[in-house]
């Protein structure tokens, strides 16, 4: 029961247009910035039936459209998949923008094992707030929020206590492909029409932020971010990335903002201009072996963001002393020297995403920066082309699905 209004589901409708003074100021990154536009301005034109359809949603589970796969390897399709009703803690987005993670691919053909079907990818998820749950007190109707790669976890074991929700020890609930231990279903992701998130999980955009390029700082951005962060790059040291795609090019971006000296190795020739562009010092081929020669004990951390299994020995051996290679990419790493490694005292780790106050610390951090993913806006209907050109690395550098020009709330 909600106090505020009575509604028995817990459905809490905010009012449309509160003055200015309710506005909380935003930090970000040390700065004071004022929350300016009135929150109305914020809403879309059609609110009030927006508002009134939201209510009518959030009583019970309500079909949304959605585009996924109904079979294994299968292509995404237009389908209709169930949300379900609002409980006071939850989040009603309607999605705006949906990036393409290399995650989606690898989850719909089966690369990782059959997926649950029908399955629904998206985990780079921009979209506005139509309706909120009696106990939110992080969103209003109105504001802007994120979804990442999780929608919950236990929330008591000492991974969670300790901000690391991605790790936690009982079971991080996925935002797709995932049981679902509030519906008892399988969740469904952001390629879809509208969504339910437990408020702890969406991330707070800042207004003004460009909602497009966003979604993908949501895996793209806080996967690169974190071991930077981890592994406390500072200015000067050297910092080399592997592969240069969406999560590289974020990388590259990232580490640069750190003041580090970057370089970027890549199979693709047409990329290594592309890796300056973003503000890499060098980018090299993977059979330049001249150039690993002279790149022998350079690196303090290394990033790969591999999504296939390679040779990574060769990569060990341009680390210098007591420096780590981390494997954020998830590509099998073979043929390690564990004798070499031992001489260099080099690392091999893993790293996966962040917690949700580290997700909203890269989104607080790029926004503070003018940092953004180079994306591609497409249409729901190129979906299965766009997995297409993932696989074949024609992307520069993340496909953006744009829901937004589909309503009449585009941002």
């Amino acid at each position: 029961m909600c106090n505020q209004c009575g509604d028995a589901n817990n459905l809490h409708q905010a009012p449309a247009t509160p003055e200015l003074g309710r506005r909380k100021l935003l930090q970000v990154a040390g700065t004071t910035l004022a929350a300016a536009p009135l929150l109305g301005a914020w809403l879309p034109a059609n609110a009030q039936a927006q508002t009134s359809e939201a209510s009518t949603l959030g009583q019970s589970p309500f079909a949304v459209q959605a585009y996924g796969a109904k079979s294994t390897g299968g292509r995404i399709e237009p389908l209709h998949i169930q949300r379900r009703a609002l409980g006071p803690n939850d989040v009603l987005l309607d999605v705006l923008y949906a990036g393409i993670c290399h995650s989606d691919v690898h989850t719909v053909r089966g690369d990782w094992g059959a997926p649950a079907l029908p399955c629904v990818p998206g985990h780079e998820i921009v979209g506005r707030v139509i309706a909120v749950g009696s106990a939110v007190t992080k969103f209003r109707v109105g504001d802007v929020g994120g979804v990442g790669c999780m929608v919950d976890s236990c929330g008591t074991c000492e991974n969670c206590l300790a901000d690391r929700e991605q790790i936690c020890l009982n079971r991080t609930t996925f935002t797709y492909n995932a049981p679902d231990k509030v519906s008892g279903g399988t969740t469904f992701g952001g390629y879809s029409d509208k969504i339910v998130v437990t408020e702890k999980f969406v991330i707070r955009i800042p207004p003004g932020m460009d909602l497009a390029s966003t979604a993908p700082i949501l895996c793209a951005g806080i996967t690169t971010f974190s071991p930077i962060r981890h592994w406390r790059v500072t200015p000067g040291q050297s910092v080399a990335v592997l592969g240069l795609g969406g999560l590289g090019h974020m990388a590259v971006k990232l580490a640069v903002a750190q003041r580090a000296e970057v370089t970027v190795f890549t199979t693709t020739p047409s990329k290594i201009a592309d890796a300056k562009r973003l503000g890499a010092r060098e980018a090299v081929l993977w059979n330049d072996t001249a150039a690993f020669k002279r790149l022998a004990n350079r690196f303090d951390l290394m990033i790969s963001t591999v999504p296939y299994a390679f040779e990574v020995q060769p990569f060990m051996e341009v680390l210098k002393l007591d420096s780590t290679f981390v494997n954020v990419g998830l590509g099998e790493a073979k043929g390690i020297s564990s004798m070499a490694m031992a001489f260099g005292r080099k690392s091999l780790a893993g790293s996966m995403i962040g917690g949700i106050a580290e997700t909203q610390e890269v989104i607080d951090h790029c926004f503070a920066r003018n940092i953004r993913p180079d994306i591609e806006l497409i249409r729901p209907d190129q979906i299965n082309a766009a997995f297409d050109r993932v696989v074949g690395k024609d992307v520069r550098y993340r496909f953006v699905i744009d829901f937004a020009s589909t309503k009449n709330n585009a941002a």
